[in-house]
């Protein structure tokens, strides 16, 4: 069986989509109203903007939702998902794959998701690291003795966990997980505390946007960030992406839960290759390989 994974925040590069817009009338019809909708021109940020321009966030998750999705679309009778699953942000871009949400809808609510999570971001001085090495229960237990907030916010593969909360209280967290073992606790470059309790805010704004938008019945399963199984009601859908924004994303688990179902090829769709070595690390023996237009 054949699943389709959609990479998340993180993945943008500089130049990223100008293939698919020369290349097909499709992506760039596509490309074109998605300026229309968003009000700015993102082509031109995406196609010819410095990385720095691409980190702006009202830039950055459109940019990846758009690269995926158009990619996906352009495939044609080449995209034969058996199931699919995104990576935080990607969730939008995998939920429009599988026909749950049209391309319009998908970006607008992206497009919010990206204000919100910014203004979030601005209430409190908050931060994630990269905590490589131990077990997640022990990464756990260190956040849950920790003072102040932080939790586990991305199990991304074993020995690879990510943590979110405030500045403080991350800082002390990493100190004590060195001590612990840790053979890595870093602090990453963004803007704040995603996929914890501080993004309650962003949760709520959110909501709303979601709670107005209609969810169709999707082609296949999709593997969602918040539950780690296989989901096709689309009412079931539209909870766990309310709650995705302060839960922690359970990659680990998701694609473990694929391969359990039947999943044995991984194709990423869209930017980089991040997805494919995770996949990689979770299970040797899964096949892995990038969307291509032919």
């Amino acid at each position: 069986m054949k699943a389709y994974v959609f990479p998340g925040q993180g993945a943008q590069f500089s130049g990223m989509g100008a293939d698919l817009y020369d290349q097909s009338p499709e992506a760039k019809d596509l490309f074109n109203q998605a300026n229309d909708i968003l009000g700015f021109s993102i082509t031109d940020i995406m196609f010819e903007g410095s990385a720095e321009d691409l980190k702006q966030t009202k830039v950055t998750q459109p940019a990846v939702f758009l690269h995926s999705v158009i990619l996906s679309k352009v495939l044609g009778d080449q995209f034969q998902p058996d199931m699919v699953a995104g990576h935080s942000l990607g969730e939008f871009s995998a939920l429009v794959a599988n026909n749950t949400l049209n391309f319009e809808e998908g970006l607008k609510l992206v497009a919010q998701r990206a204000q919100a999570m910014q203004h979030a971001c601005e209430l409190e001085a908050s931060t994630m690291a990269a905590v490589l090495g131990l077990e997640d229960e022990l990464v756990e237990a260190v956040c849950a003795e920790t003072e102040g907030v932080v939790v586990a916010a991305n199990y991304n593969c074993p020995g690879q966990l990510v943590i979110s909360g405030e500045v403080a209280a991350v800082e002390r967290a990493c100190e004590n997980l060195k001590e612990r073992g840790a053979k890595r606790a870093m602090l990453l470059p963004v803007g704040g505390a995603f996929h914890s309790p501080l993004m309650e805010p962003a949760r709520k704004d959110l909501a709303a946007a979601i709670e107005n938008t209609v969810f169709n019945d999707p082609i296949c399963p999709v593997y969602q960030n918040v539950s780690t199984f296989a989901v096709s009601s689309p009412e079931e859908i539209k909870k766990n992406l309310i709650f995705q924004l302060t839960a922690p994303v359970k990659w680990t688990q998701s694609v473990q839960n694929m391969i359990k179902d039947g999943a044995t090829s991984f194709v990423e769709v869209g930017p980089g290759k991040v997805l494919q070595g995770l996949v990689k690390k979770i299970d040797r023996s899964a096949e892995t390989s990038s969307a291509t237009i032919l």
